[in-house]
């Protein structure tokens, strides 16, 4: 079984983006034969600035080694370091009925939000489905906003087998995440950059502590029992707390003679602790530069073999070759 994720590198990761695909995209290493890629391509939707490009994706890099990634049982690699992938989403593109664009929420919501529209954000579905197409890939782990897009790879596969014979591309499954935890952003909407509402995996302490001082409660008196339902505090430190002190937090809600100061102040601090093992491993990298140019390097190797093997049959099927 093979297995591909990809990490866009929009900007400095967050604990959502943490929870929601790193912490999974690790777990499942092991599972299976993991490919995990930096999905520089795609972010060139977004951001337009060369340096800022570069130090993003050098920072994803880092972060997803420091998180625990084991290079030793996945492929690691930057999404540009493997051009196969342009020609595969060209081909694909011959075959990918407008409409079928046209209905992907993901570009109706980017365009909403004052993202302006052009080609490559359009398209964005079919260098996706290349993405998963190039490695053969048989599971894709993705989230609710990303499954219209897995759909779309489907549909294209279909096509591309219909018209140039069966095999040509592997069919792949969407693997739904439901069991990931949902995180919560500081205002108690989604943790996302769009929001300005994120903590960050590896901010410096004093700041990042500040934030969550900053999180919005109730007026409700330090001698008052507090509410559990919908309380950002709470769901946030059940993903950093133990059970026993998350327990203990549900206790002292309830019962009243905390007050949400004093919440906060043990979720800053067990969410410091909980990163504190990475944050020693980032600054090791980031003191070794070369050791993940090395393993970037090794892993487009890799990808390279196995992307030429699909790409040359696909190419016979459609007469290029």
């Amino acid at each position: 079984m093979r297995i591909l994720t990809g990490l866009q590198p929009s900007g400095k990761l967050h604990v959502g983006n943490y929870f929601g695909a790193i912490k999974p995209a690790i777990d499942a290493q092991g599972e299976g034969d993991g490919y995990y890629f930096i999905a520089d391509y795609h972010a060139m939707t977004t951001t337009h600035d060369a340096k800022e490009l570069r130090e993003n994706v050098r920072n994803v890099a880092i972060d997803f080694l420091a998180c625990g990634f084991d290079p030793s049982r996945g492929v690691f690699f930057k999404q540009s370091s493997v051009p196969e992938v342009n020609e595969l989403a060209w081909i694909l593109s011959t075959v990918c009925p407008m409409g079928l664009l046209e209905r992907c929420h993901s570009y109706k919501d980017k365009i909403s939000k004052g993202i302006s529209a052009n080609h490559a954000l359009f398209a964005y579905p079919a260098l996706m489905a290349a993405d998963i197409l190039l490695y053969d890939s048989n599971v894709v782990p993705v989230g609710e906003d990303q499954k219209q897009h897995l759909e779309v790879t489907r549909d294209l596969v279909g096509k591309i087998n219909d018209q140039y014979g069966e095999g040509t591309l592997m069919m792949p499954k969407a693997r739904i995440r439901d069991d990931v935890a949902k995180v919560p952003g500081l205002d108690g909407e989604k943790m996302s950059k769009s929001y300005n509402n994120t903590l960050p995996i590896f901010g410096d302490e004093k700041p990042t502590k500040k934030l969550i001082m900053r999180i919005k409660t109730d007026s409700a008196a330090v001698e008052d029992p507090k509410p559990t339902e919908n309380s950002i505090i709470l769901a946030l430190y059940q993903l950093f707390a133990n059970e026993s002190d998350y327990g203990q937090m549900i206790s002292d809600y309830e019962n009243g003679g905390c007050g949400y100061g004093d919440f906060k102040k043990r979720l800053a601090e067990a969410y410091w602790d909980y990163f504190a093992p990475m944050r020693t491993r980032r600054e090791e990298l980031v003191a070794n530069p070369d050791e993940v140019d090395t393993v970037l390097k090794a892993g487009a190797e890799k990808a390279r073999k196995e992307a030429t093997k699909v790409l040359d049959r696909v190419r016979k099927a459609v007469g290029l070759t």
